[in-house]
């Protein structure tokens, strides 16, 4: 889940976000007391020795790129300081989080994922540190529109999202939209789809002449891409704020909807048309991904984090769009946000080191060489220039969905067990082994199991 020129448009875009809010079950126990601004010490070269452990899921190209760079970096203006990166895929990284941080020698910094499930869970058994001093003595609140640190913010109980205490800053800005080979387009007599019928026209278009329309992978940890790929067939069917309203239980909405059965529909019909990749749940991401850059398919449906590594291989021919909207010139909407916060951990012994290291890793710098290696900073500077081609592509996206309060929040931050209700009936569905109404009813005993004990 963030700008300069971008940050004030940015506040528009992800205003409605910040601004829901829900509850979760349960009570805190052992919060950590926040720190005095006084006594921050901003000074790591007087910290000692210090190793500072990190958790990380950046594990792709440019992501991977960035994060060894600022390291390095980082360790060369502070001597002292040893990062001992431990990188992860994000599944992995969320798998084995929890039982990390309960230990007696947990990371000092970790990338804890927005939503019940992670980030407030954590917070509500005391297992991150509030960053409010932090916040003010480096600035982050300057640097940050508060709408960005508020999807990042818990109450101290970790029963509200979106209020409260900062728990994380943000590194990246991502929107989940369409990769689609230039060449493929050309070839098969079509251009860039101005509407989402244009875009499932295309589809069947590309079916037809034996191309594969989308490159798919939801195999095993993998299957985080169908909710992605879910989500973008939902935003064409249900309307922006039902979908923002559902996930922070606002309203007494429900998930079972003749939108969202609709959107399941559809997922399944994909599937069974061969508009995605036939046994998808037998392969990985990666594997789809290498598919579509080597000219297999003509479109990859994922996040913007996948563009340096895509555009390595494809070079001129990789272009980006937002999904299209339902007609022609309208706002098109679509999951997008920060990414994942780097956040510390309660029982680090070296907290203002970590703060620093935060500081480090989300300043105008780290923008900049986030930027140089393909990525979409959180923050962008005037100096993060995006290259020609996908990037500036995916940049000017960024502008249009801020500017346009395009932005919907990820499905699984819905309630702490959603991530695998998703993912274990999208799988189901495209398999053939549930239906539209089974599955969106399953999303619903979960929503109404979690609305019932707030």
């Amino acid at each position: 889940m963030n700008r300069t020129t971008l940050a004030i448009s940015g506040v528009a875009a992800l205003s409605v976000l910040a601004l829901a809010s829900a509850c979760a079950p349960g009570s805190n126990s052992g919060q950590p007391s926040k720190k005095p601004t006084s006594a921050v010490s901003t000074d790591v070269a007087k910290a000692g020795k210090v190793t500072l452990t990190v958790w990380d899921q950046e594990v792709r190209g440019g992501q991977d790129a960035s994060i060894k760079t600022l390291n390095d970096e980082f360790q060369k203006k502070y001597p002292n300081v040893k990062i001992k990166r431990v990188s992860k895929s994000f599944t992995n990284l969320k798998d084995t989080l929890k039982l990390a941080l309960s230990g007696k020698n947990p990371p000092d910094v970790v990338e804890a994922n927005q939503g019940y499930g992670d980030m407030g869970a954590f917070v509500q058994a005391g297992m991150l540190l509030p960053l409010n001093s932090y916040a003010d003595v480096y600035g982050w609140r300057q640097r940050y529109p508060k709408t960005l640190l508020d999807l990042n913010s818990f109450t101290s109980d970790g029963k509200k999202f979106g209020q409260g205490n900062l728990y994380g800053v943000s590194r990246t800005g991502e929107i989940v939209g369409v990769y689609y080979s230039k060449k493929k387009l050309k070839q098969a007599g079509l251009s860039k789809p101005a509407t989402w019928a244009d875009f499932t026209s295309d589809l069947a278009k590309m079916k037809g002449k034996g191309t594969l329309p989308v490159s798919m992978g939801s195999k095993g940890d993998d299957a985080y891409t169908l909710i992605h790929l879910f989500g973008v067939i939902q935003d064409r069917s249900a309307a922006k704020q039902d979908i923002v309203d559902t996930v922070f239980g606002k309203g007494g909405k429900s998930w079972d909807t003749p939108a969202n059965k609709k959107a399941a529909t559809t997922l399944g019909e994909w599937a069974k048309k061969g508009y995605i990749t036939p046994g998808t749940n037998g392969t990985g991401f990666d594997q789809a991904a290498s598919d579509f850059a080597h000219g297999k398919s003509a479109f990859l449906i994922t996040g913007t984090w996948e563009t340096p590594d895509l555009q390595k291989t494809m070079k001129g021919d990789l272009g980006f769009f937002a999904p299209p909207p339902t007609s022609a010139g309208a706002m098109p909407y679509t999951t997008g946000g920060e990414g994942l916060p780097w956040s510390i951990t309660a029982k680090s012994k070296h907290p203002d080191v970590a703060a620093a290291y935060l500081d480090f890793m989300s300043n105008a710098h780290a923008a900049d060489v986030t930027a140089q290696n393909g990525d979409l900073p959180a923050v962008p500077p005037a100096s993060a220039k995006p290259a020609p081609g996908a990037q500036t592509d995916v940049f000017n996206a960024w502008t249009r969905l801020s500017k346009g309060n395009g932005f919907v929040p990820y499905l699984d931050y819905t309630t702490p067990t959603f991530y695998d209700t998703l993912t274990s009936q999208f799988q189901q569905l495209v398999g053939g082994k549930t239906t539209p109404d089974r599955c969106v009813g399953a999303l619903q005993k979960d929503y109404s199991g979690f609305e019932g004990k707030r």
